[in-house]
């Protein structure tokens, strides 16, 4: 078994180990990392969503998601690292090597800048919950 090699380097942080089995929940699209992986994460990356780069194998680098937590909707109980490919695979990629970087954390890069501010004023979030809407 590979051995876990990660480092953080200026703002991104690199991580690299095999894809395990994890909440079944994503087959070509989610990868695990194994536990020794979740808990060696540095202490300054907090739980969040997180995002960058990843390569399963030999396959290109691909935009991702990561997810760095306890998943609450799932009722997790075990801090995960779930990385969620911006690519469906043709096959699932267990047990290859996956390696991710990652830029950011999305929910800081979603700031309170005013024109996003002025959004949550819109009629959208007035309608009547009972009607449906498709952005019109």
């Amino acid at each position: 078994m590979p051995r876990a090699d990660c480092i953080t380097k200026h703002l991104s942080y690199s991580c690299r180990d095999q894809v395990v089995w994890g909440f079944g929940r994503g087959y070509k699209q989610l990868a695990n990392f194994p536990e020794q992986v979740v808990d060696n994460l540095p202490a300054d990356i907090s739980s969040g969503i997180y995002y960058g780069w990843a390569s399963a194998g030999s396959r290109d680098g691909q935009k991702m998601v990561v997810g760095i937590g306890w998943n609450p909707y799932y009722e997790n109980t075990k801090k995960s690292m779930e990385t969620h490919t911006m690519h469906t695979f043709k096959e699932h990629f267990y047990g290859e090597i996956l390696n991710v970087a990652i830029v950011e954390s999305l929910i800081s890069a979603i700031q309170d800048l005013p024109e996003h501010l002025k959004l949550k004023e819109d009629n959208f979030f007035q309608v009547s919950k009972s009607k449906i809407m498709n952005g019109h």
